[in-house]
């Protein structure tokens, strides 16, 4: 996994927030999901980034992200006392997974963003790019 323009780095920013994306909506999907245990109750997950450097970085001062893994968020869940819940225990109560919402929207929106802005620099940089050449005729 190289780095060797300025193309590459974009790519793997958009792909990594993309991922980032990804797990906010796993998140929102299973926010209110309940399970019968507490191992079986769902959990956030979020990506860790990681520095992914050129070869020649020295010299080009080129680097990017990518994903190095996802990981879930070490919350316990909710447990509820609902009995008459088919998931219910032997107690009557279920675990239901902690998915802050607001929170999930806040990495939504920035994820958009990030992804957006890598988006708006790619198009400056194949309109300077035609530029450039047109300059030359």
């Amino acid at each position: 996994m190289t780095v060797k323009n300025v193309f590459d780095v974009a790519q793997r920013a958009m792909t990594s927030q993309l991922t980032r994306l990804n797990t906010v909506a796993s998140n929102l999907a299973n926010a209110n999901s309940v399970s019968s245990t507490e191992e079986g109750a769902y959990r956030a997950m979020r990506p860790v980034f990681k520095t992914i450097y050129a070869e020649n970085t020295k010299d080009s001062g080129l680097s990017s992200v990518g994903v190095e893994r996802i990981v879930q968020l070490d919350r316990a869940p909710e447990r509820l006392y609902q009995p008459e819940h088919p998931e219910a225990d032997a107690d009557g109560f279920v675990y239901q997974a902690v998915v802050n919402t607001e929170e999930e929207m806040v990495e939504m929106m920035e994820a958009s963003r990030q992804y957006q802005n890598t988006v708006e620099v790619i198009s400056t940089m194949r309109a300077l790019m035609a530029r450039t050449v047109n300059m030359g005729q």
